[in-house]
């Protein structure tokens, strides 16, 4: 079951406006799930995926000519020579919310957007889910003791 998430909505209207918008937090706090139901007519790719990693690196402008429709690009930190070849795609022809990137290793993911993809991208940082979208989805337990010993990551409540 998706619980709805209150970045959604950013999430939509940063596409709007920008080429690319990059999705990053912790890891399982849900950011695939998340872009996945607020993007369904994008192509999702995982570049956890051995075979498309090696796609992605070895003929990067290949792999992104087959993504015509606009792709979700999952843990792209995992494909950092990516970055360049998105630059040189979206400036040539600059369709917004083309490109959803997500990644939890924040560091490695952000330096090539700051070097690539500055002014072309925006950033959204999800975190684990808030008390306020737990409680609409009925998935809030009935203490704060609960509350707090569960935690609020989705992979507790799937």
């Amino acid at each position: 079951m998706y619980i709805a998430r209150d970045a959604e909505n950013r999430l939509q209207d940063f596409a709007r406006d920008y080429p690319v918008v990059v999705v990053t937090g912790p890891r399982q706090s849900g950011k695939s799930t998340l872009v996945r139901h607020a993007f369904p007519e994008h192509r999702y790719v995982s570049l956890e995926d051995l075979d498309q990693r090696e796609f992605a690196e070895s003929d990067p402008r290949g792999f992104l000519n087959q993504l015509t429709e606009g792709a979700i690009l999952d843990e792209a930190q995992r494909c950092p020579a990516l970055f360049s070849y998105l630059q040189t795609r979206i400036d040539e022809y600059q369709q917004p919310g083309e490109f959803i990137l997500t990644g939890s290793q924040q560091f490695g993911l952000l330096s090539g957007i700051t070097q690539s993809l500055a002014g072309r991208a925006a950033l959204l940082t999800l975190l684990p889910m808030s008390y306020g979208e737990l409680q609409r989805a009925g998935k809030i337990g009935d203490s704060l003791d609960q509350v707090l010993f569960a935690g609020s990551y989705p992979p507790i409540f799937d």
